[in-house]
């Protein structure tokens, strides 16, 4: 996967949860907190560990691309799985998330 389309697809991520952040204020008001936090901020939460993922990815393989000592080549290759495994992980759960939407929005009541 290309780096636009990941960075588009973090995008779309982060805008799905930001709607899902202010769908509390349109409309009635629904408690969906469990604990301290609620849906909308764990799936915050969660991609902006991926992005940070991604970023420390990218800042160790310039590292190592320019030549610097202090970052060997097998921690590159691990960053860059982790982030990989994060990001997917990301979108298996954008697309439960909007598969499950269309479900509750298909059905009749």
């Amino acid at each position: 996967m290309s780096t636009p389309a990941i960075q588009s697809a973090v995008a779309q991520m982060q805008s799905l949860a930001t709607q899902a952040a202010g769908a509390q204020h349109k409309g009635q008001h629904l408690s969906t907190a469990v604990g301290q936090g609620g849906f909308a901020s764990e799936l915050q939460a969660s991609i902006q560990r991926i992005n940070r993922l991604q970023q420390t990815a990218s800042a160790k393989a310039t590292a190592f691309q320019s030549g610097d000592p202090d970052v060997a080549l097998n921690d590159v290759m691990v960053d860059m799985q982790k982030a990989s495994v994060a990001f997917q992980m990301g979108v298996q759960v954008r697309n439960r998330l909007v598969t499950a939407y269309k479900d509750v929005m298909n059905m009749q009541v």
